[in-house]
């Protein structure tokens, strides 16, 4: 639609995103505001229903971030209820298991086994009691700019438009909300962010970002076996040795468990299944019976940034700033990301809050960098920069140079690996046998529908579809013909299928209706052909506890 026939919104900041980093930024702008009696219009968008419901992670929490933000957290009711009790670290085989020493990175003394969309949902709260907006539903679509360039806010997506583009009875346009700033945090592979990262060219000079597929499942299971408190991570089968890949199960209270596979997409057998890897993961003879008589209750996946210190972007731009996952802050080795990303959130507020203070001359905050620089976050991730990378030597080499890395130079190493595109790692059908995957016995394994169905994901299906194709004959004229079509195994969701057309021949069905959002398909498609566009807002999963 025209913008013109849209309303508008000011504020001073606009925040896209309402995970661990956008609601952190928002609670640090107003409490500045308020111990320097200033006034700073806040607004937090977030493009699911309700806050939390597309928040996807294992999750064990370090609270390092929160104790900073929010000292008094306990006494506030923040729901972080499960002490981590006991950490085990396991090489599994295929019909066994061996305890290795946990890694120095992965004790989790002092952390909490938490749900981080709950953890968030109480973030709004506290937000809100500060005094920001939160609006859940709606999706920003676009990003507005000034006359000059420079990022003038966004807007959110029109609602009730068909699939042929027309409007329906029920059609509104989107509206438009403008900040003097606006903060970026979509999380992992963010698509307003990409749009940035490309028009700025805020990737220039930095390695690509690299990402992994978490598929997860939460679990109700008999009390006899529930350990309040337990980590439990594994490495080994079923991946085999080339392919980066290990689970989390992680004991919450009320014989609740986690349980979780993690793929890195940089794999290169086109016949991986990150789906199929996790329902066989569950059948190991020792991960089995944890969940034997159990309920699962629900199930979704996410994308995941993987690329660490060096794939880092520049962070500033006239207009705004990206922060947490939309900028990539996981630390890989720790399996955490929610700390550093709420640090960057804090510390991107401090500083758009004294650019305020001073004036709010010129439109980019490049304070905020360097404020970061000079963070725990910083030197943590600088630390860790070369233990995910060393796994592209294999299982055994990473394991080697991890331990080297950290016990001899202490994260200091004089040298530091790079990261390639994990669409390009991908090699062709002829070179691989395809995988033989157990079928689904249903008490511990299961199929993509039924799973799909536990995530509660629904979109408007008369609206146009979400995943779009930049050349339609990519599907079957490359994808299938070199890569048997692998977008129906790396979708966790079953949205891409091949079927047989009227004419006889084979075409691409995509079922967006299924899609949870975990951006895999955006990342690993081989041609880069699949783009993903937000849908219509609070479209997608409504995840419950994850």
């Amino acid at each position: 639609m025209e913008a013109q026939e849209r309303e508008s919104m000011e504020f001073d900041v606009v925040i896209v995103g309402a995970g661990p980093a956008g609601l952190a930024a928002s609670i640090r702008l107003r409490q500045l505001a308020a111990e320097n009696d200033q006034e700073i219009s806040v607004c937090v968008i977030e493009k699911g229903s309700e806050v939390g419901a597309h928040i996807l992670s294992g999750a064990v929490f370090e609270p390092r971030s929160l104790n900073e933000l929010i000292p008094d957290w306990q006494e506030k009711g923040a729901p972080l209820n499960t002490p981590a009790a006991e950490d085990r670290f396991l090489l599994l085989s295929e019909t066994g298991s061996r305890r290795l020493p946990t890694p120095p990175q992965m004790n989790n003394h002092g952390n909490y086994i938490v749900s981080l969309g709950n953890v968030c949902r109480w973030l709004a709260e506290q937000a809100e009691g500060l005094g920001v907006e939160v609006f859940p539903g709606f999706a920003a679509a676009e990003v507005l700019y000034h006359e000059d360039g420079s990022v003038k806010g966004v807007a959110t997506g029109d609602m009730g438009i068909g699939k042929d583009g027309e409007k329906k009875a029920h059609y509104e346009p989107g509206i438009e909300l403008h900040a003097k700033q606006t903060f970026f945090a979509e999380g992992c592979r963010g698509s307003l962010s990409g749009v940035l990262m490309e028009k700025f060219n805020l990737r220039d000079g930095v390695d690509p970002q690299t990402y992994g597929i978490g598929i997860k499942e939460l679990w109700e299971i008999d009390p006899a076996k529930h350990k309040k408190g337990l980590i439990t991570h594994t490495i080994g089968w079923p991946m085999e040795s080339k392919t980066y890949g290990g689970s989390f199960l992680y004991h919450l209270d009320d014989n609740l468990v986690s349980v979780g596979f993690v793929i890195g997409l940089d794999y290169e057998n086109p016949y991986l299944s990150p789906f199929e890897e996790f329902q066989r993961f569950k059948t190991h003879p020792d991960i089995r019976p944890t969940f034997e008589g159990g309920k699962r209750i629900a199930y979704g996946a996410r994308a995941i940034n993987e690329g660490g210190f060096q794939s880092i972007p520049k962070l500033t731009f006239p207009g705004g700033l990206l922060i947490g996952c939309s900028a990539g802050f996981v630390n890989v080795p720790k399996i955490k990301g929610s700390h550093t990303a709420m640090k960057t959130g804090m510390t991107a507020a401090e500083a758009v809050f004294e650019w305020f203070a001073a004036g709010a001359s010129g439109r980019e905050v490049t304070a905020y960098p360097e404020r970061l620089k000079q963070t725990w976050v910083w030197d943590e991730l600088y630390r860790v920069r070369n233990i995910r990378p060393s796994f592209h030597r294999g299982l055994w080499g990473g394991l080697i140079y991890s331990g080297i890395d950290t016990y001899l130079f202490r994260g200091k190493a004089p040298w530091t690996f790079h990261n390639k595109d994990d669409h390009s790692a991908l090699k062709p059908k002829a070179q691989f046998s395809p995988i033989d995957y157990p079928k689904p016995d249903g008490e511990v394994s299961f199929d993509r529908n039924s799973s799909v169905f536990l995530s509660n994901t629904n979109h408007e299906e008369d609206q146009p579809a979400h995943l779009t194709l930049k050349d339609a004959s990519v599907p079957i004229a490359v994808n299938l013909a070199t890569y048997d079509a692998p977008e129906q195994r790396y979708c966790p969701a079953g949205v891409y299928e091949i079927v047989d057309g009227d004419d006889g021949k084979p075409q691409l069905q995509i079922n967006a209706q299924n899609c949870v959002h975990c951006k895999t398909c955006d990342i690993k498609d081989p041609t880069q052909n699949i783009v993903w566009v937000t849908p219509e807002g609070g479209g997608g999963p409504n995840y419950p506890n994850m």
